[in-house]
């Protein structure tokens, strides 16, 4: 009997010694995380897409507390909640909020079914990764779209959809909210996020093909070429680079004269969202100058 009590009693010190261990040590080495943090996640979706360049909402919302007690929240966006959210972000943390432009994702490739034919065809996994990893896909370009919908199924939003007519992804510009899920899942970096542009209108260049202009133009018959036309007539705002046989617009720079587009002789630059063009004046018909022989005559 005595050495069962005296089990009892020796247990029970060990638990309290080991509880009271465990009390110092959790107070010692506890983490107090700042109100705030929990009062800027409950503001915002939740949707955790990663857009914010932060492992979810909760790291977004920590990273915001820690930028405004260095006094801005510049550089902080989140984008599936929009100017609206931020501005709630900024209250709760005292700032005043910083004004972002709004962006969207944009597919730069125009390489349809017609523009870009098939020539061969993928039995395997219909993915566009798997895809990338065991050759070029079923076309001759090494840089166009793939066409197994990998960014559709990455956005959470409904806002892209595979257009069966021409191969491509479509953005539904109303329900993206440029979080860049779809741009993290195409292996070849096609779709880009880019500023929306003043009522929605901007002008890209769709394609993302790198090669010369010949070896281009033989795989899509909307490949850019390389050749530098669009650079040239925009000399005076510099909006357009050409590196490794590709034409880039700056969005920043472009001034949306759409000159570029008119240059561009694989129709390779796209203008969103503009209004129709007004057709071009025909010019009056010249009088036909009267000849030699019809100047004597009427002479005569």
């Amino acid at each position: 009997m005595n050495l069962i009590l005296i089990a009892v009693i020796v247990l029970g010190v060990i638990g309290l010694v080991s509880a009271l261990v465990l009390y110092i040590i959790s107070n010692r080495f506890a983490v107090h995380e700042d109100a705030r943090i929990g009062q800027v996640a409950e503001v915002l979706p939740q949707a955790n897409c990663g857009g914010c360049g932060y492992p979810g909402c909760s790291g977004f919302a920590a990273a915001c507390v820690k930028a405004a007690d260095a006094g801005s929240l510049d550089g902080k966006f989140c984008p599936v909640g929009g100017q609206p959210v931020m501005d709630q972000v900024a209250g709760i943390l005292g700032l005043a909020a910083v004004a972002s432009a709004p962006k969207v994702a944009v597919v730069r490739c125009n390489g349809t079914c017609e523009n870009r034919p098939r020539n061969a065809k993928f039995d395997g996994a219909q993915s566009c990764r798997v895809q990338q990893m065991t050759g070029l896909g079923e076309t001759g370009c090494g840089y166009g779209c793939l066409g197994c919908g990998d960014c559709v199924k990455k956005c959470q939003f409904g806002a892209l959809t595979m257009d069966p007519s021409t191969g491509l992804p479509v953005v539904d510009e109303e329900k993206c909210t440029a979080c860049g899920a779809c741009a993290k899942a195409c292996p070849r970096g096609i779709i880009e996020i880019r500023l929306k542009g003043p009522k929605g209108r901007r002008v890209v260049v769709l394609c993302n093909n790198k090669d010369k202009g010949a070896v281009a133009n033989k795989v899509c018959k909307a490949s850019c070429i390389g050749c530098g036309k669009c650079v040239k007539t925009c000399e005076k705002f510099e909006a357009i680079t050409l590196v490794n046989n590709l034409a880039y617009i700056d969005a920043e720079k472009c001034k949306m004269c759409r000159k570029c587009e008119e240059a561009c002789p694989k129709g390779a630059i796209h203008g969103f969202n503009f209004p129709p063009r007004k057709p071009k004046a025909e010019e009056p018909a010249q009088p036909a100058q009267p000849t030699e022989t019809q100047t004597q005559e009427t002479n005569a």
